[in-house]
């Protein structure tokens, strides 16, 4: 995904990793990105700072690497994903599985991918949005949907 970057993109998407990479060992852990939280004044459990990384960390090391560091922001940038992308981040916000995206779940990967925590309202919204079938909870297909026209 974030090879369509631009080159300007690029470089503020690194000095962004810099900026959380403290201790300049290409990955940002855990206490590098509660610090950074907390200067951003977003107070956090140590509990919501493993899920935000959890939430992009693809080799499963507990950290976050340059590169999921990279896709996440393309993606925040209005990246055109594709198939694997889709599906990739369904997964990612389908937290328990089960082949849907509820209120609850989407609260937790908007306040780890924006870094804002939304009321229960707000989020509930975002779900009616997107849940044409009206049952309460968004399908892969919705999410699909969702995610490829919020740039149109």
């Amino acid at each position: 995904m974030a090879q369509r970057l631009t080159e300007a993109q690029r470089e503020e998407i690194e000095a962004a990793f810099k900026l959380f990479d403290k201790n300049n060992d290409g990955h940002i852990s855990v206490e590098e990105l509660g610090e950074a939280m907390k200067q951003a004044g977003q107070e956090m459990s140590v509990e919501e700072i493993k899920d935000m990384i959890k939430a992009v960390d693809r080799n499963g090391n507990g950290k976050v690497e340059y590169s999921e560091f990279e896709d996440m922001m393309a993606s925040q940038i209005g990246e055109p994903m594709t198939g694997d992308d889709l599906k990739y981040y369904f997964k990612k916000f389908d937290t328990n599985g089960d082949g849907f995206i509820t209120s609850d779940e989407l609260g937790l990967v908007m306040k780890t991918f924006g870094g804002k925590t939304y009321s229960k309202k707000e989020i509930d919204d975002m779900i009616k949005e997107a849940d044409t079938d009206s049952d309460g909870k968004v399908s892969y297909a919705e999410f699909v949907v969702m995610v490829t026209q919020k740039g149109q």
